[in-house]
């Protein structure tokens, strides 16, 4: 059952509203005014891609095997075979990450594997409420197929509302934990926001997951900006032999809440991460950017520290007990989509916190 009350309040509320470690956590919406008139009168060459990009199409058994897996569907939706078992984080099918499939941010590549086509889940993993992360008619779809869903305290609120019986759900807070299916799965800080309207800013806890089965342990971002939580998480629950960590939408207006490229790298080292995988790009034009800066910056970052960077085309399978022989993986495959007159950037690789 689901532990979340109306009534719960915890360290990370105040009244009935969650609220980030840090104080004074700017979300950007102080800035709306402003953040509108970028978006209606700037000109960012190369928000999306002007050609298809690449997918490997996914052609997955209905029962799972016992090799570890990975598959990079679209922004934060990501299939694991963990334990012979399919799990699913932030599901999004929906063409738009938008409250309309009429209007908002259209995803600018072809899906590796459809809807219809997902086999029976263990689980659902969610980091937080936001439309690119909880999509309504992903979850009504799957909903039958899937065994738990595993949640931030008030994201089952939306679920049951939504039709999910409430005993198929999990809610969790910070640092709490709960065992499915021989898997542990902890909800961990992060540094975000919640909402999906107008007037329930913060009603629902946003988190970060430990992911461990096994054979690998797995931190999933979810939405955070840069902060101290990482290095908590890592001398708690660390090393990680995977990282998956959110590259992509940011902007300084907004930065306590999105990183840049080069805090993602800084997260993963705080971690005690292996292997990195940056999701949350190359799918949906949300920011002022273009779509392939995230992976160029990265890229340069992780190679300036060593830092073995994994960028599987959309769709390709990863086995997770080989990651130390998946060189083939970091191929940079967004490099031949490139536009031959684009604007450079500059790279930014700053001091870690973990620099000796």
């Amino acid at each position: 059952m689901a532990i979340y009350t109306d009534t719960h309040i915890n360290a990370q509320t105040k009244g009935k509203r969650f609220r980030n470690e840090a104080p004074n956590t700017r979300s950007g919406e102080g800035n709306l005014p402003t953040i509108l008139w970028r978006y209606l009168t700037e000109r960012i060459p190369d928000k999306s891609p002007s050609t298809a990009l690449p997918i490997r199409k996914m052609c997955l058994n209905p029962t799972a095997d016992d090799t570890p897996m990975l598959y990079k569907i679209s922004h934060s939706t990501l299939l694991l075979q963990l334990n012979g078992q399919y799990w699913l984080t932030d599901p999004v099918f929906s063409k738009r990450a938008s409250p309309s499939q009429a209007f908002g941010p259209k995803r600018f590549h072809q899906l590796p594997i459809e809807l219809d086509e997902i086999p029976a889940l263990a689980g659902i993993i969610l980091s937080h409420d936001h439309y690119d992360h909880l999509d309504k008619s992903s979850i009504l779809a799957l909903a039958e197929r899937t065994q738990v869903f595993i949640v931030p305290l008030g994201v089952d609120n939306h679920l049951i509302e939504w039709g999910v019986p409430a005993n198929k759900i999990v809610a969790l807070d910070w640092w709490q934990e709960t065992q499915q299916s021989g898997i542990r799965f902890i909800a961990t800080p992060a540094q975000h926001f919640s909402g999906r309207g107008l007037r329930d800013k913060n009603h629902t806890l946003w988190a970060s997951w430990v992911i461990q089965s096994p054979e690998v342990k797995v931190f999933f971002s979810g939405d955070s900006g840069y902060f101290d939580g990482f290095k908590k998480i890592g001398d708690r629950f660390g090393p990680f032999d995977l990282t998956l960590i959110e590259t992509g939408a940011y902007d300084e207006m907004w930065a306590d809440i999105h990183m840049q490229p080069e805090q993602s790298l800084r997260a993963h080292l705080d971690l005690q991460g292996r292997h990195l995988i940056p999701i949350h790009n190359s799918s949906f034009d949300l920011a002022l950017h273009p779509w392939y800066e995230p992976l160029e910056r990265l890229a340069a970052a992780t190679k300036a520290y060593g830092v073995p960077l994994l960028t599987p085309e959309f769709g390709q399978g990863i086995q997770l007990n080989e990651l130390a022989h998946s060189p083939a993986l970091n191929h940079g495959w967004w490099k031949s989509y490139l536009p031959k007159n684009r604007p450079e950037f500059e790279i930014l690789v700053p001091h870690m916190a973990t620099d000796k």
